[in-house]
């Protein structure tokens, strides 16, 4: 520990010394702390920063807002704790001052498609009241607006026996206007599917005939269809009769009995539809998603014009608006028009409806639409949006935990979220934010600082005090706090360009644009300018464009970096071929698995409403494996010890000597590649960080073959120190003759490009036209747009 860290260490300053005014945190285990003890000051705001990996999500929302969670958890009645998640203590021996803390993290918001910006900010629900109350003709209650609610109506009667001779038949009658329109039931859209990408008709049902993910001849689905009794299962598809065609294809779910067994037979169609077409595309597994992609075409309803509302919904207005004008204006148009509504019999609804609206337009997100799907929002995007509900919130001595707000923000737009933190820090809550931009660490009033390295070489505090004793600090972080790149002095010229022709993508102005091949292009400007619809909407997702996008890594606790990235099948077959036995057996989800455990490495015990219990197998150790799979060797080491090895340290082992394996070595030089060379093999994809899983998903592509390199903001959990790094890689892939188009905010990353492309000048529709083209040098010269005088501000210009 340096001296400069020592004595900040020592003297944190005089709204620390009582410790009624702390967070004390003795003895933090959780992933790789290690035995982490430090005291963070109440109502203020605290910056952990540190390089991916370090630990600084496992102290602070693993462990400091899990705790919290927990506690609160515990005071509802044991009934009700039932119906919510079961949450473990985290592992740490004493946490003291905790006040009801608030995470709002990075996750994508709702992937089911009927959830909007408008239904998860509540602003729907009030609009649906308030048209239930003022539009014209009235239609009826809030629930008449609403695209969730569809209309019922049923009638019948029930017997009431009063005794002898004293029946009688009472009729009932129930109906509900909801606002859903019945052709895309909700939705906006409505699917067209090629049958040709379904099966094989020149095939009869007895010669597996389908292509759709899981539809194999074993499977109950298939059986169901072969065995129910509608069709010859000798008999090719094509030759089915008009009935059978439409038994096949579409009809109605009908029991069925198969090997005594009762089941329900549906038509293939109603039936994709519900297992593949209910979901959020990118909630799918990939083979899923490719399925998808190429069997269905999704067009606007034609009946509701994408709106999702009936007729109905639709005809009721206020003034000239109906509530899908509504939910289609950008919300700050919105927001003008809520403010010209003078009624007093809902003025309370208005003062509300209002508060939310303008919320959306303080944190920089006025340019969304309430109909807008929620699960098309970026993480950052979606963390702001979470945000709205608490910034109007009464609520004092509140622990807010913020992970990596700056995300997605252009430096224009950082500026106003260092406002909306420091705001909630005066109202007098605590403010724990994760953060690696300099802009954002430089607000803190306390920061603390977690490494000194990632993975196993990190979990300690290397820094605790003010921002003047980082930067003099002999820490990572304290050492590159003030780095800056520099313009290139050169730089590359084009092989090519790719043509973007009136391209007019959500807010695009029919934009054309040529982006130069054989270059790194860097397409910036603020939030919501139109970098995504411009470089996803227009560049054609063909075999030479690798686009590597936000979506996150879908994965259970025995999913792990060997298994994501295919390196396990290579790793298997080198111990089968050095012991002269079956891969399968070097699986612990397959044959090799440790009988007890399963392959799970723990046994879980279910305590009903307590959390379950995991404790370490005593068959295996927690080593996952059956002991006599253990003792075959590759280099000397067993599976178990190989899975439990670095990146960088497998690196080495399998690139020479008894276990040299090229295609193992091949996908560990691009994990290391990409700054990974920390993580173990076997660790739980469950436990990487956003920044982690995103640059594993790079490793992954940088396999493909692709001419073109799409990259969304590939600095996204990156530290100071990493960014250099992933620089390095960019250039080593334009080298070797790919082109690298990048989306991204990082002034960095701007002045290494060898060609921007600028979209603004605002966002939404005050955005979607190029500000811009030319190198970072012109650029800076220029200072012609927002990310001119920032980025000249960054380099010193």
């Amino acid at each position: 520990m340096s001296k400069a860290m020592t004595t900040d260490r020592q003297s944190p300053g005089p709204h620390v010394a009582d410790s009624h005014d702390v967070i004390r945190v003795h003895g933090a285990r959780e992933n790789n702390l290690r035995d982490v003890s430090i005291e963070i000051p109440k109502r203020r705001l605290t910056v952990f920063t540190g390089v991916s990996g370090s630990g600084k999500s496992s102290l602070v929302f693993d462990t400091i807002a899990a705790e919290s969670q927990r506690l609160i958890n515990e005071t509802y009645s044991a009934f009700l704790q039932g119906f919510m998640p079961n949450l473990a203590r985290p592992d740490v021996d004493v946490l003291d001052g905790l006040t009801t803390a608030i995470a709002v993290d990075q996750q994508r918001m709702g992937s089911d498609p009927r959830s909007t910006v408008g239904t998860a900010t509540d602003a729907n629900a009030m609009l649906r009241i308030l048209f239930s109350r003022l539009g014209t003709p009235h239609i009826g209650p809030a629930g008449a607006f609403s695209f969730n609610t569809a209309s019922v109506s049923a009638s019948g009667g029930f017997t009431v026996d009063r005794g002898a001779d004293k029946t009688r038949t009472e009729k009932v009658s129930f109906s509900r206007t909801g606002g859903m329109c019945t052709r895309c039931e909700g939705r906006g859209t409505v699917s067209d599917i090629d049958l040709t990408q379904l099966y094989d008709d020149s095939k009869s049902l007895s010669e597996e005939p389908f292509t759709i993910p899981t539809y194999t001849g074993d499977g109950w689905v298939v059986r169901v269809i072969a065995e129910s009794g509608f069709f010859d299962k000798e008999k090719p598809i094509r030759e089915y009769t008009k009935k059978e065609r439409h038994d096949f294809l579409y009809r109605e779910p009908t029991k069925v009995k198969i090997n005594g067994v009762n089941l329900t037979y549906e038509g293939l169609i109603p039936k994709i539809q519900k297992s593949f077409l209910s979901k959020d595309r990118e909630s799918m597994q990939p083979h899923i998603r490719a399925f998808v992609d190429r069997a269905v075409t999704f067009t606007r309803c034609p009946e509701c014009d994408g709106t999702r509302l009936s007729e109905l919904a639709r005809s009721s207005k206020i003034g000239k608006i109906s509530i899908a004008d509504a939910c289609a204006m950008e919300i700050r148009d919105l927001a003008e028009w809520v403010r010209e509504l003078e009624e007093p019999s809902v003025a309370p609804l208005l003062a509300k409806l209002q508060h939310t609206l303008d919320s959306f337009v303080e944190i920089g997100l006025g340019y969304l639409s309430l109909d807008r799907a929620s699960g098309t929002l970026s993480g950052g995007e979606a963390q702001r949006t979470k945000m709205i509900r608490h910034l109007g919130s009464s609520l004092t001595d509140v622990t807010y935990v913020f992970d990596e707000p700056s995300i997605g923000l252009h430096p224009h737009d950082i500026e106003r979220m260092n406002k909306l933190l420091l705001r909630l820090r005066d109202k007098g809550n605590t403010v724990l934010v994760v953060e690696h931009k300099p802009e954002t660490i430089a607000i803190a009033d306390h920061v603390v600082d977690l490494g000194p390295g990632a993975g196993t070489a990190g979990g300690t505090v290397c820094f605790e005090g003010t921002l003047e004793g980082l930067r003099g600090s002999d820490t990572v972080t304290g050492r590159h706090f003030d780095d800056r790149a520099k313009i290139k002095a050169t730089v590359r010229k084009p092989t090519g360009a790719l043509e973007i022709r009136g391209a007019t993508a959500n807010n695009l102005h029919g934009v054309d644009v040529d982006i130069p091949l054989g270059v790194l292009t860097v397409v910036t400007g603020v939030a919501g300018s139109g970098k995504s619809s411009l470089v996803h909407g227009s560049i054609p997702a063909d075999d030479g464009v690798v686009a590597i996008d936000q979506t996150p890594i879908r994965g259970s606790r025995r999913s792990n970096p060997a298994t994501y990235t295919g390196l396990a099948d290579p790793i298997r077959k080198a111990f089968a071929k050095a012991n002269g036995v079956k891969p399968a057996l070097f699986s612990a989800n397959s044959e090799g698995a440790c009988p007890t455990c399963n392959g799970a490495g723990v046994i879980y015990t279910d305590l009903a409403i307590m959390q379950s219990v995991a404790t370490p197998c005593e068959e295996c150790e927690g080593r996952r494996f059956e002991a006599s799979v253990l003792e075959y060797r590759l280099g000397g080491r067993d599976i178990s010890e190989v899975l439990a090895m670095p990146v960088a340290e497998a690196e080495e082992f399998f690139g020479g000597g008894e276990a040299r394996t090229p295609a193992a070595h091949k996908i560990l030089e691009r994990l290391a590649d990409v700054g990974l060379g920390y993580l173990t093999l076997g660790q739980p994809l469950t436990t990487l960080s956003g920044g982690e899983r995103q640059r594993l998903k790079l490793a992954m592509h940088m396999g493909e073959k692709g001419g073109v390199y799409v990259l969304d903001e590939p600095t996204t959990g990156l530290h100071l120190a990493d960014v250099e790094q992933l620089l390095g890689l960019l250039d080593r892939l334009v080298d070797s003759g790919k082109s690298v188009i990048v989306i991204e905010h990082h002034q960095a990353v701007m002045a290494h490009a060898d060609w921007i492309i600028d979209l603004g000048p605002g966002a939404g529709h005050d955005g979607g036209r190029i500000v811009f083209e030319g190198t970072p040098a012109d650029l800076v010269e220029a200072r012609s747009t927002l990310t001119g005088e920032h980025l000249a501000a960054y380099v010193g210009a």
